[in-house]
């Protein structure tokens, strides 16, 4: 596989006890982590943005969160992130295939980050659908404590031009309320003309993104919904 990239459509929606609905436009990429691209300033992928040791290859530490946890090394990783653009990356959630040397698939690592720098990986064994559930035990929202369980729809995107992404995510919350987001796009191959269409269409797209969900953040709190204390947060072995 080559790298591909995905023009998206990204939708969050909570239903109560405010609700609220956003959508905006902006590109992953899906990657293989052995062959990692290089675009210059519009597309960098740096170990620091992800789990583990910074001063490791993403791959390298992939495999030991795996090993951590009983798996063997995979065969193959396929990575769907935001690159670092103009020296800037936020991932609200980057999503690790990954592969057994005869092509099927071993497990499925959905890494969330917060606005605060912190972040938690999720391992997920997921049904033929790519489906799975798992509790949540990690601060994301500051409107929502760390309770509940993930819903998680994450199948293996289409990589051929024009193929299909489509992820969400649900949070079934103790209290009935419920929180969805939403990712769906179209593959083109990781060009340099491509790459530089999607940057202009979506300027500095990585910046974008973390503006407009504080700001969604900052509306809800001006509306009146409260912000729940964030507890101490407790790294996970290999994510850091």
């Amino acid at each position: 596989m080559t790298a591909r990239i995905y023009e998206c459509r990204i939708t969050h929606a909570r239903v109560a006890p405010l609700r609220n609905v956003f959508r905006y436009g902006t590109y992953l990429w899906l990657v293989d982590l052995d062959q990692l691209p290089r675009f210059g300033p519009l597309a960098r992928f740096r170990a620091r943005d992800h789990l583990g040791d910074p001063c490791l290859p993403i791959r390298e530490n992939l495999d030991r969160f795996l090993a951590a946890r009983g798996i063997g090394r995979p065969g193959k990783v396929t990575m769907l992130a935001h690159a670092r653009v103009l020296g800037y990356v936020f991932n609200p959630l980057t999503v690790y295939w990954c592969h057994q040397a005869d092509g099927t698939l071993a497990c499925v690592v959905a890494e969330v980050h917060n606005t605060y720098g912190q972040r938690h990986a999720y391992l997920l064994h997921t049904d033929d659908r790519g489906r799975a559930e798992v509790p949540k035990q990690f601060y994301v929202s500051p409107f929502y404590p760390v309770d509940g369980r993930y819903r998680m729809s994450l199948p293996e995107p289409d990589s051929r031009p024009g193929g299909r992404l489509a992820l969400s995510v649900l949070l079934d919350r103790p209290d009935g309320h419920s929180f969805t987001a939403s990712v769906h796009g179209r593959a083109v191959p990781a060009t340099a003309r491509a790459l530089i269409g999607a940057a202009i269409r979506h300027p500095w797209s990585t910046a974008t993104v973390s503006a407009r969900i504080r700001w969604q953040g900052a509306k809800l709190y001006l509306r009146g919904l409260p912000v729940i204390p964030r507890p101490a947060h407790r790294p996970q072995e290999g994510v850091q």
